[in-house]
């Protein structure tokens, strides 16, 4: 009778995703993706917040209306645009800021409890 490996148990979501994808470069990059989405619509939904403003303000603020700025708040959005963040930014009083780096520091390397992207202070 061959022991079965214990894995270790978790509630972490993004250990639970690293593990499913194990070494397929292909679910390494859709997780990327998803990590990504869900990253930048904590983001909006954050500096929303801490302006004190309504999706429905937000929206009069850039233009448009608030079921537009519902679903980029949404983790599962994956239509983020520059453009939009910048107005939306801009909207809040802050700026995009967005940073190249080498592979080698991203993804399987990263600590799952490691920002993606910076939280707006």
């Amino acid at each position: 009778m061959r022991a079965k490996a214990e894995t270790k148990k978790t509630t972490d979501a993004l250990a639970i995703l690293d593990r499913m994808a194990g070494e397929s470069p292909e679910l390494r990059r859709l997780t990327e993706e998803a990590r990504m989405n869900a990253a930048v619509a904590q983001l909006i939904h954050a500096a929303r917040e801490k302006a004190g403003l309504s999706q429905a303000e937000l929206a009069e603020r850039i233009g448009t209306k608030q079921s537009v700025i519902s679903p980029l708040e949404d983790a599962d959005y994956e239509g983020h645009s520059l453009s939009r963040l910048h107005r939306i930014a801009a909207a809040l009083g802050q700026c995009v800021e967005i940073r190249f780096r080498p592979p080698s520091e991203a993804g399987r390397k990263r600590r799952s409890d490691t920002p993606i992207l910076e939280p707006v202070t």
